[in-house]
């Protein structure tokens, strides 16, 4: 594989990621890694013509995690060389499909989307977990969920206006769900884990969200979709969260 790091960060993670990557795995376009200041984007994948763009975060690539985060967007970068329907499905195409004439407050609108890349995670996580060792994505999964059901906003107080600090609820609740998906898909963790506790805390802090009912969309995600089948499952999928 042709990997170049850009940027003053060390190359040996994303190095170690596509030599483990390529044990089962090749990329026929060559991958650029660019290393991004913004704290907040950890690690996304872009794709051009004749190349891959891996964009990373300082702190994601200098992080105990950067070597399983890349090997994670090799397998998005893979699931598009292949024209897998996931990852060639337009999404804003299919979100203003499945929401066309209905009122979506913008954060909910914007939810979509990440529910919509919690789908696309799916089929690249199918990848990452045939090559790379669960225990540290399940740490990161669990550590994740609990910071978020810690900062849930504190319930207003009498007389006050509703908190707007912290990690939204609802959305919080579906990204239990998909962790829970993604777990159950691959038997990475027992029913007796910690996550399950975590995920049911961030359930009851969201009545309105089902959290089982979302991991079994999650769950039956089939291994190769047509493009029509995704899209129908996407569109379903964000309707249930914002309709």
């Amino acid at each position: 594989m042709d990997l170049r790091v850009q940027g003053d960060v060390p190359p040996d993670p994303f190095l170690s990621a596509a030599d483990l990557f390529e044990t089962e795995f090749s990329l026929e376009n060559p991958v650029r890694v660019r290393v991004r200041e913004d704290p907040d984007e950890r690690t996304w994948a872009g794709h051009y013509r004749d190349h891959h763009v891996l964009n990373v975060s300082r702190r994601a690539a200098t992080s105990a995690m950067a070597r399983e985060l890349a090997v994670h967007e090799l397998s998005h970068m893979a699931r598009y060389e292949e024209g897998h329907a996931s990852h060639v499905q337009s999404t804003e195409e299919a979100l203003y499909l499945g929401l066309a004439g209905e009122r979506v407050e913008r954060q909910k609108f914007a939810h979509c989307y990440q529910i919509a890349n919690h789908m696309k995670d799916i089929y690249a996580d199918d990848i990452t977990l045939s090559v790379a060792p669960a225990d540290k994505l399940l740490g990161f999964l669990e550590s994740t969920l609990a910071a978020a059901v810690a900062d849930r906003p504190d319930p207003p107080r009498p007389g006050s206006h509703p908190s707007t600090a912290g990690a939204d609820p609802e959305i919080t609740a579906v990204n239990a769900a998909f962790a829970l998906a993604l777990i159950e898909r691959h038997d990475i963790a027992p029913p007796t884990h910690r996550i399950y506790d975590l995920a049911r805390a961030a359930g009851s802090d969201a009545p309105a969200v089902d959290v089982n009912a979302f991991k079994r969309r999650f769950l039956a995600l089939g291994p190769d979709p047509t493009e029509s089948d995704y899209r129908k499952a996407l569109v379903a999928t964000t309707r249930a969260y914002a309709v």
